[in-house]
């Protein structure tokens, strides 16, 4: 292609001399196509998306008409001139040309948007190439609906019929199905058959029963020679010319048949498809495209010698193995489900002859996770088969943006068993409350979201025990280089940022975006961008493989998508959810057990940061409220630093009552202020009661046979000048009570300071 800076676009056909012209505002943005156009059925002249250019329409008689998404834009005062912004459209513009005065349209001007991505051609044929293989796969399931008859309605609105001209022009217009029919005209399937000719008796070499007859009923006979041999055989005369049968190889076989039948079928839809396209309509270029590549397919001199098959023999063995005739039934047999096949989703691909390839690559994301998980998990086939149901028009794929499709599976192990949900296009609602699923801010849709949760409860139930994890992938086609952003960090680059932003550049807006899925939806354990390029990110929230952020290249290829890393990745999320003490369960476990109480703890009273070099934390702090019988008592306990409650059968201890941090003493008063700290380092001890007599000097005789003995030290100075309120926590047996700090500096219990 020619690179210009600006471009004259001959109108002569509406007005003499006429002329619009159309020039860019960036070098190495705006090509005459001339060479590569037809070839790609595009138009002449080009343009890059997310790319500015200036028109002038040389008669103030004349206007560009408006074709939507704000793509023209004229001059407030001067409508003959204006900007043109394709932003991320890319595919053909029709943009009408208009007589201002009554806004009549006299001509439709063609220009093409090219996407950023030089390989999007490519992508874009391989990705629906793709798409109509896997809807082709689902429609031949067993439990899919293919007894439904539909025929294909060619009165249908063009919209219609290019959508389901596209699914077969990607299905007979691939490299693979042109190949197919280059292997089998260079190298076709033949078999011997006979040839019978006549020929003079005297160069007949062999003969055969039927030769001898001849030689005694042939006509036009010559008289033997006297004495001749074969006198004595009673033969007087023989035929000059009598039949000879030769072999030969023959391309006139029942394969071979069938190759022609399949061609001539795809010829007769695209020519069916072209009578029925608006003239000069893309439909109408693109059809007469792949008529004439089928033509020249079934002009080679290989199909000349083929007659029409009688029967359809697709249990051939030639057909379902050979290269070459193997992928022509298969395509065959695609092409007759194909169209039949309704996609409403195409519309924001292809419609008004767009091609909008980061729509296509999300669509064409869909199937390639959907295979990559059903490879992984046990997806519900039922599920799947519903992925395409029947309609009066046709048979419905039922994928489209906005539209939510969810389809659910199992995931078992020998020590653990998940339930396995992928959704496309949920959404996560910003207006539920907490424990219901959703956003905490505002309403959030990842393009795919992987959701596991417990084998056995329902997913409404795994939300509100904080027992289910979603994982969020996002699809970004027009990704160039994801580590030129993701690893901005100077101050320069955070400057330069900043600037862009208020010309309306955000080159991290798919990054912050996933921090806000992270962030912001509900038991999300991680978010990550798919796109076409070559390099892998994945930032760890902690010391394991989720929560985190990241980004995985899955590109438009055959050969070499790299979804292998991917899968690489999810099977470490699963072996992460095998673990049962892995720190994402146990932060969930102390998730669900701090909101599970409707009623938040207050504490506004000071208490200490730390208790043995750890974090206090109120409600797993606790305190024993225990009594004390006499002043020797106390003194015992003050002077020995030591405390003792019973242990034994009628007295059982709890591990949280072996365990707490601080004793809180009280005799037959309703206060007290006796609060001890428990000490670390001399954990409690087990004693028996004569040990504790003999050994601890305890003042009184022991009435059980085992006790428990605290070790206490002073407590700290947040504690001190403090007085509780004994009366709601007294047992009327003495037996000691466990509370935490929580209780214990309520207002209910704690009185004003001393």
């Amino acid at each position: 292609m020619k690179e210009l800076s600006e471009i004259a676009i001959n109108l002569d056909s509406v007005q003499e001399d006429l002329t619009l012209w159309i020039s860019s505002k960036r070098d190495g943005t705006l090509f005459d196509g001339i060479e590569t156009a037809i070839e790609n059925n595009e138009a002449r002249f080009q343009l890059i998306e997310g790319c500015y250019y200036d028109y002038e329409i040389s008669d103030n008689q004349f206007m560009l008409g408006d074709i939507g998404e704000n793509i023209i834009q004229q001059h407030k005062r001067k409508s003959n001139i204006g900007t043109i912004s394709p932003n991320i459209f890319v595919g053909t513009l029709e943009i009408p040309l208009l007589k201002k005065e009554n806004l009549e349209k006299c001509k439709s001007i063609d220009l093409e948007v090219q996407s950023v991505k030089s390989g999007y051609r490519d992508d874009y044929r391989d990705m629906l190439e793709l798409i109509t293989e896997k809807c082709t796969d689902l429609l031949l399931q067993s439990n899919s609906p293919v007894s439904h008859h539909f025929d294909v309605d060619y009165s249908k609105d063009s919209q219609t019929l290019y959508q389901k001209f596209a699914f077969i022009k990607s299905i007979i217009n691939s490299a693979e199905f042109k190949d197919a029919v280059h292997r089998i005209v260079t190298a076709p399937v033949t078999k011997w058959t006979d040839i019978h000719e006549e020929k003079d008796i005297r160069s007949v070499r062999r003969f055969s029963n039927n030769n001898v007859k001849e030689l005694v009923k042939g006509g036009k006979r010559t008289i033997l020679p006297s004495g001749h041999y074969l006198e004595s055989y009673g033969l007087k005369t023989l035929p000059e010319r009598i039949t000879s049968v030769r072999k030969t190889d023959s391309v006139d076989t029942p394969e071979n048949r069938f190759i022609k039948h399949a061609l001539e079928t795809f010829l007769k839809f695209c020519s069916d498809i072209n009578k029925a396209a608006p003239k000069d309509s893309k439909l109408d270029s693109e059809s007469k495209i792949l008529i004439r590549e089928l033509e020249s397919q079934l002009h080679h001199s290989v199909f000349k010698n083929v007659s029409r098959p009688t029967t359809l023999k697709l249990n051939s063995p030639i057909l379902q193995r050979k290269e070459g005739y193997r992928e022509v039934l298969r395509t065959w047999l695609m092409f007759e489900l194909a169209a039949k096949l309704i996609w409403q989703g195409g519309e924001d691909v292809y419609g008004a002859g767009k091609k909008d390839i980061a729509t296509l690559y999300e669509y064409w994301l869909f199937f390639k996770l959907l295979d990559l998980f059903q490879e992984l998990f046990a997806i519900d086939p039922k599920d799947v088969s519903e992925l395409i149901k029947p309609s009066k028009d046709g048979l419905n794929l039922q994928i489209k943006q906005g539209k939510f499709t969810a389809l659910k599976g199992v995931f078992e192990t020998d020590t653990r068993k998940l339930n396995i949900q992928f959704n496309y296009n949920r959404s996560f609602s910003g207006k539920k409350k907490y424990p219901d699923s959703g956003s905490w801010t505002t309403t959030l849709r990842p393009d795919y979201t992987l959701s596991f949760w417990p084998f056995g409860i329902s997913e409404k139930e795994a939300e509100r025990q904080e027992l289910i994890v979603h994982v969020h992938f996002d699809a970004k086609y027009k990704i160039a280089n994801l580590t030129d952003f993701i690893e901005q960090n100077t101050a320069k680059d955070l400057d330069e940022e900043k600037t862009e932003n208020k010309k309306g550049i955000y080159k991290n807006a798919d990054l912050i975006k996933m921090h806000a899925y992270k962030d912001a939806i509900r038991r999300t354990g991680g978010a990550y961008i798919l796109y076409p390029g070559d390099k892998s990110l994945n930032r760890k929230g902690f010391h394991e493989i989720i929560p985190g952020l990241g980004a995985f290249p899955v590109r438009p290829s055959k050969n070499d998508s790299g979804i292998g890393e991917l899968k690489a990745f999810i099977l470490e999320i699963i072996e992460h959810f095998i673990n049962r003490a892995s720190q994402r369960e146990n932060i969930a476990a102390k998730t669900y057990q701090i909101h599970s109480n409707p009623k938040p703890n207050e504490i506004r009273e000071p208490i200490p940061e730390y208790i043995n070099n750890e974090k206090l934390i109120p409600d797993e702090t606790f305190v024993l409220v225990g009594y004390y019988k006499n002043n020797e008592h106390l003194k015992w306990i003050e002077t020995k630093c030591l405390y003792n409650v019973r242990y034994g059968d009628k007295h059982p201890l709890t591990t949280r009552d072996i365990g707490v941090s601080y004793i809180l003493l009280y005799n037959d008063t309703n206060k007290t202020d006796k609060l001890y700290r428990v000490s670390k380092n001399k954990g409690p001890k087990f004693y028996s009661g004569t040990e504790l007599s003999e050994t601890l000097a305890y003042p009184n005789k022991p009435s059980q046979p085992m006790y428990l003995v605290y070790n206490l030290e002073p407590v700290s100075k947040e504690f001190i000048n403090k007085e509780w309120n004994i009366s709601t926590m007294k047992n009327s047996n003495y037996k000691p009570k466990t509370i935490s700090i929580t209780e214990l500096m309520s207002k209910e219990i704690l009185l004003k300071n001393k």
